[in-house]
């Protein structure tokens, strides 16, 4: 299969909404990250989805839309739903609703609730609003691969596994959405992302993050929202993160670095000079920065060949713990404590 990248223009987004109709998938920017887009109401295209991803049928999909209403009859909307909503959308939040019968379980893993959100990228909203329809879209990259921010990113996993790439450019946040629990009683967030706990309390009064944000699945357990798996986001090489006084994690950081060939360093930009003259990267300043940076940052260390790298932690507090979820899910929770 020849994949194409287009620009968005008239022309490009009918070409997509008409492959979308015909039952293919193609891949779209989003704020976020790019998601593999397919029609969720058409269970042969869905599967291409997992397909070209090479993704568990197990791990369940966000459906995108382009204006509130449209999620009426694939859910079981709420005044919570409307208030948060009204508060963040279009945006990075992801709603988790019980869902009506319309959804495929495809969709869905066999779960009794759907993700639904409504997307803030332009070229996204033109996309969904061309083709009119509930769209699945997980992320644009082959399954445990860090997520794509650009074009060129989903052109490197998925070129020849489908037809068409929207080119809207790179992504503005560069994580996925935060992914929120509305379907029981209180709000719960299962999947940390932009939008904050802090605040959505500010909107619902309250907001829990689930406890399996920050560890492994159990052995069965089921993951009620895409990004729960136990290797997630990874690169090539073995990411290792470390924990404690910025002093102190560089000094054990040094001591492997130095004895391991092929390896690299990511630390926060005020925390470089503590590591000389060795081949480390700037996650920025803040966490909003090395959340832009972070999935960039380890695609460029696998097209180095990098086998080992080694990164800072950040405060699992705000964004930074959207930051820490991917980064432990990508090292396979190895986080040492110095």
């Amino acid at each position: 299969m020849n994949t194409q990248i287009l620009e968005i223009t008239p022309a490009s987004l009918t070409r997509a909404a008409d492959l979308i109709v015909n039952g293919q998938v193609v891949a779209i920017p989003t704020e976020t990250v790019y998601g593999l887009a397919a029609n969720a109401l058409n269970i042969e295209a869905v599967k291409k989805i997992f397909e070209a991803k090479q993704r568990p049928a197990d791990n369940p999909l966000i459906v995108h839309i382009y204006q509130k209403e449209q999620a009426y009859p694939l859910c079981h909307w709420t005044q919570t739903a409307d208030l948060l909503a009204e508060a963040f959308w279009p945006g990075p939040l992801t709603l988790l609703l019980n869902k009506k019968e319309l959804v495929p379980s495809i969709v869905t893993a066999g779960l009794h609730t759907v993700a639904i959100r409504l997307p803030e990228h332009q070229g996204a909203l033109a996309f969904l609003k061309t083709c009119d329809l509930p769209i699945a879209a997980p992320s644009a990259n082959r399954s445990g691969y860090p997520s794509p921010t650009s074009a060129q990113h989903v052109y490197d996993d998925l070129c020849g596994r489908i037809p068409l790439i929207l080119d809207g450019g790179d992504c503005r946040v560069g994580l996925e959405s935060t992914v929120l629990d509305i379907s029981g009683k209180n709000p719960v967030i299962l999947r940390p992302g932009f939008v904050t706990a802090e605040q959505i309390a500010m909107v619902t009064g309250s907001c829990e993050v689930a406890d399996s944000v920050m560890r492994p699945l159990s052995t069965g357990e089921q993951a009620l929202s895409p990004g729960m798996r136990y290797r997630h986001y990874a690169p090539q090489g073995q990411l290792t993160l470390f924990d404690g006084d910025p002093l102190h994690v560089a000094q054990a950081i040094i001591s492997l670095y130095d004895h391991q060939p092929d390896s690299s360093v990511l630390a926060m930009e005020q925390h470089l000079p503590l590591y000389g003259d060795r081949l480390v990267y700037s996650l920025g300043e803040d966490a909003a920065s090395a959340a832009h940076r972070l999935f960039y940052l380890l695609r460029s260390l696998d097209k180095q060949g990098i086998r080992h790298i080694y990164c800072e932690s950040l405060p699992q507090t705000g964004l930074g713990l959207a930051v820490m979820n991917r980064l432990a899910r990508a090292a396979e929770f190895d986080i040492k404590n110095v």
